[in-house]
């Protein structure tokens, strides 16, 4: 085969090896005085007093009622930025209209504003003295100090989590699969549950883990608008600060503990996803030809 047939691969760069250990020496410490480090503190202090002790910290009423909070928001603020990011995502990578580009930033807002201060817009349109507050008291309603706050919060911190997933990874997909299945009679619904969703699922169940994550340990936004009210609006992030605060040390690390248990249990299903996504991708490039150490098709190497 004529050398020019060939596609030229660029020459690696090679790293001195005190360089590349030093690198990896630096990222591995870093890993662990900022994260093995303070995940060990958390279960030690939390069992240093015995298993039983840890297990009734979940008997308290009050840290049972924080949990099924925490999974009730969760649950509806996932749900609704499934909606949301599903809609914006095709909305943004399917057209192009004037103000695309302020939608964009208006996803990325809750990455930009603090958490208390996103609390603080919610009391400032639903409190009692807030724009919509009067109106609220007259039809015995109740945002703010309740569950709807809560979640009204939680589902503004966390709804670019699904959106900025799917975005990206929609435009680079492109729409000529879907073309072709409406040329060919299906319809919007059915094009959508057949071709769409199948090629976007992995990228959506990402953010949706790291949507459910960010839910679940949200503070700032739910601290301002819950009230603190033990049994009915602490979360469980909330729970914690309250029993440290009454010096409860080991109640607040075993309620800590079971957070710290769902970010593993999160960075578990994340990996498995990125690795589902990833083979996902190389299942394609094989059925496309387009494997990186593939010769060209009807060529032999040479």
């Amino acid at each position: 085969m004529a050398s020019g047939s060939r596609t030229r691969v660029p020459p690696t760069v090679a790293e001195p090896a005190w360089l590349r250990r030093l690198l990896i020496g630096i990222s591995l410490g870093f890993l662990g005085l900022f994260l093995v480090v303070p995940l060990v503190a958390v279960f030690h202090e939390a069992l240093r007093d015995g298993f039983g002790t840890y297990l009734q910290a979940f008997e308290d009423p009050d840290a049972l009622a924080a949990v099924r909070l925490t999974l009730l928001v969760s649950a509806i603020a996932v749900t609704l930025n499934l909606v949301f990011g599903l809609c914006a995502a095709w909305c943004l990578s399917r057209f192009r209209f004037a103000g695309r580009s302020l939608l964009l930033t208006l996803i990325d807002l809750p990455f930009a504003v603090s958490p208390v201060i996103s609390g603080l817009i919610f009391v400032l349109l639903f409190g009692l003295q807030g724009l919509l507050g009067h109106w609220l008291q007259e039809h015995d309603l109740q945002v703010i100090f309740a569950v709807p706050g809560i979640v009204l919060a939680t589902t503004f911190i966390t709804f670019p989590f699904v959106a900025r997933e799917l975005i990206p990874f929609m435009q680079e997909q492109g729409h000529e699969e879907e073309e072709a299945a409406l040329s060919l009679g299906a319809t919007g619904w059915q094009t959508f549950r057949r071709v769409t969703l199948p090629n976007i699922k992995w990228a959506l169940l990402y953010g949706l883990i790291l949507c459910n994550a960010r839910a679940m340990g949200e503070f700032g936004a739910v601290s301002v608008v819950s009230g603190h009210i033990r049994g009915r609006t602490n979360t469980l992030p909330l729970h914690v600060e309250i029993l440290y605060n009454e010096y409860a040390f080991s109640a607040a690390f075993a309620v800590a503990s079971l957070l710290a248990l769902l970010a593993l249990v999160t960075l578990v299903l994340k990996s498995v996803v990125e690795w589902k996504g990833h083979q996902q991708v190389l299942a394609a490039m094989r059925e496309a030809n387009l494997e990186p150490d593939a010769p060209p098709s009807g060529r032999e190497p040479a």
